[in-house]
C-alpha cells in the first residue's frame, strides 16, 4: 500500500498524471513556478525520490530523464481508500460513514462505478432452465437439513 504523498510530491506527480506524457524536470519546474518559488534542484530531488518510491519510471533523454507515471491518479486514491478501509475493526461502520460524508455527485459517481463492476444482470430463470439439461424432479432439500450434514460431517451420507 502507498503512503500518501506529501504536499510537494503530490504537486509534482497531479502534473505528471494530468499531462499523460513523459516529462522533465524543467517542465514541471516552470509549471510549479506559477505558483510558488522553488528551486529546479528540490524539484530534481522530489522527482528522483517519486522514482525511487516507484511512481514514476524515467528513460534518459540527452543530459537529463524524462519521468512517466507508473500507474494512474485513480489507481492511487483507490489504494488510498483500501488501505484505510482495511485499517478499520469495522468495516461496514466504516462504509456506511464513508457513504454518510459523500455528496450527491459522489454518490451518483459511486452508482455509476458499481454498475461498471457488477455483473450486467444475471439471465431469467426461464434462460437458465432451458439452457440446462433436464434432470428428473427431485424436492429440493431444505437449507437446514443440508447445514445440518455439514456440521456432522454426514455430507453425502444417508440418514
Amino acid at each position: 500500500m502507498p503512503r500518501p504523498l506529501g504536499e510537494l510530491e503530490d504537486a509534482v506527480m497531479t502534473r505528471v498524471w494530468q499531462w499523460n506524457r513523459p516529462v522533465t524536470v524543467r517542465e514541471v519546474l516552470e509549471d510549479l513556478q506559477q505558483e510558488r518559488s522553488i528551486a529546479y534542484t528540490t524539484v530534481m530531488t522530489v522527482m528522483d525520490n517519486l522514482h525511487q518510491k516507484g511512481w514514476v519510471r524515467r528513460e534518459v533523454d540527452g543530459r537529463a530523464y524524462r519521468y512517466t507515471a507508473v500507474s494512474t491518479r485513480a489507481a492511487y486514491s483507490a489504494a488510498l481508500m483500501n488501505e484505510a478501509w482495511a485499517q478499520s475493526d469495522n468495516p461496514a461502520a466504516a462504509l456506511v460513514a464513508f457513504f454518510g460524508m459523500m455528496s450527491q455527485d459522489q454518490r451518483e459517481a459511486l452508482n455509476d462505478a458499481i454498475r461498471i463492476v457488477s455483473p450486467i444482470s444475471a439471465p431469467p430463470a426461464e434462460a437458465v432452465e432451458a439452457a440446462e439439461p433436464a434432470k428428473a424432479a427431485e424436492p429440493a432439500e431444505p437449507a437446514e437439513a443440508v447445514a445440518d450434514k455439514a456440521a456432522d460431517g454426514s455430507e453425502g451420507q444417508e440418514r
